[in-house]
Parts: C-alpha cells; structure tokens; sequence
C-alpha cells in the first residue's frame, strides 16, 4: 500500500473521507475494510489522548518530570558553576528546581478550573505528582543527612495513608474534602525543603528550617488525624445504613414467606 493510500486510510478513520477517494488512488477499486478498523480505532485513540493531555495535565507531568532531576542535583551536589561572575551552587539549582515544580502546582489546578479542563486524568496525576515530589525531596534531605529519618517516616507515611483513606471513600461512593490545615501543608513542605536545601551551605538558615520541619511534622500528623475522624465518621454511617437495610429486606422476607 503506497503512503498516499495509507495517509487517505487514517484520514477517513477520522474524518469520513468519501470512499470515491480511496477508490482512486493507486488504483484501488474495492474498499480494505480492515485497514479503515484499524484507522478508525488508531484516530481514536489519539483524540483521546490529544483531548486528555490539554494544558493543565501537561503542567502535571512536568511536575513528574522534574522529580528524578531534582534527585540528581541533591544527590550528586551539582552542577556548581559560576555565570556572568555569580557562583550558582547546586542550593541554588536544588531550590529553583524545587520552586518551578512547585509553581506548576498551583499553575495546572487554576488552569484546569478556568478553562475548565478538568479531566480524570487529571485527578488521579495531580496528587501522585505532589507525592512523589515531596517524597523523593525528603528521602534525598535525609540520605544528605540534612534531615532526621524519623520526621521523613512521619510525613511520607502521612501521604500515604491518606491516599489509601481517599481510594477507600472513593470506592465507598464518598470524598473526603481537603481542610484548610491540609491544603496548606504543601507550602509548609515546600517552604522546609527549600529552606533545608539552602541551609547546606548557609548555617544560619538552619534554625529556620528545623522550625519548618516541626511544623510539618505537627500539620501532617492534624491533618491525618482530621482525615481519619472525617472517613471514620463517613465509613461508619454507611456501615450502620447498610445493616438497616439489611434488617429491613430480612424482616420482609419472612413476612412474605409463605408456610408449608
């Protein structure tokens, strides 16, 4: 099949060619029926993925995308250049870096709420790409020795858990709305790592970030304990509805059972 054919095949997948023109290229009488399936599920396809990956999800896997580069500046210390006679240090890379994916954070929820892209796909990134950027900065502090393991273990396993407790209340047929305390922790946590980043070289800045690492530690045990009081409080209405029912539906059976 020449490339003509072949570009005519995928465009009538997508947009109805009239079958007269496939008929006369290359001298084509008859119709390959199997190739137009193939086209026609090959285009859909890429709409949908060209529909899913609008402005907002693509700020999301930027923000992935900047994990493992993250890692690699904070675990091999570097790059240290000196541009325009201003040394830059890898601090100053680490938290930059840092600062950008921060950025499209609140950057791809404002956009997808104004030009109302909201899409699953983005839903169900959003919070994972916030995790593992927290997570890989925390563990990378610590292998750095910057910052105690036992914190980190507290605010990964907070993350976590309430990942697990929204995927339950999910499944349940019910969310758990973020609190006030919540949506604020992930400026303390990116406030305490850039300010332990630029601690490393800077020693005057460590009281301060001791201070951030406390108030993350405190928020993310609150806030997980807000989480679990609101999905226990949820959980167990619908424990108690559904033993009404199932009361109920057993008392109405045997009312309507019929003796021998």
């Amino acid at each position: 099949m020449s490339t003509a054919r072949r570009i005519l095949v995928v465009i009538n997948g997508l947009t109805q060619v009239p079958k007269s023109t496939l008929r006369s290229v290359d001298g084509y009488v008859a119709q390959d029926y199997s190739d137009l399936a193939v086209a026609g599920t090959l285009g859909a396809v890429i709409a949908s993925l060209y529909a899913r990956m609008n402005l907002a999800n693509s700020l999301t896997l930027l923000r992935i995308f900047f994990v493992p580069v993250l890692i690699v500046i904070l675990l091999t210390r570097s790059p240290n250049v000196e541009l325009w006679g201003f040394p830059m240090h890898f601090e100053f890379w680490g938290v930059l870096i840092l600062l950008m994916a921060a950025a499209t954070d609140w950057a791809d929820g404002y956009v997808a709420r104004r030009r109302l892209q909201v899409t699953t796909l983005g839903i169900l990134l959003d919070p994972i790409a916030d995790k593992l950027l927290i997570s890989a900065a925390f563990i990378s502090l610590v292998d750095m020795q910057l910052v105690p393991a036992w914190m980190v273990v507290i605010i990964i396993g907070r993350e976590f858990t309430v990942l697990g407790l929204r995927n339950i209340a999910l499944a349940e047929g019910f969310t758990i709305e973020a609190s006030v305390l919540g949506k604020t922790k992930m400026v303390l946590q990116v406030c305490a790592v850039a300010v332990v980043i630029a601690g490393a070289r800077h020693d005057y800045l460590k009281p301060l970030a001791m201070l951030l690492l406390w108030l993350v530690v405190v928020s993310a045990l609150v806030s997980a304990a807000q989480y679990f009081h609101r999905f226990w409080g949820n959980v167990d209405d619908r424990i108690k509805q559904r033993r009404r029912l199932s009361m109920l539906e057993s008392r109405k059976k045997s009312q309507d059972a019929v003796p021998l």
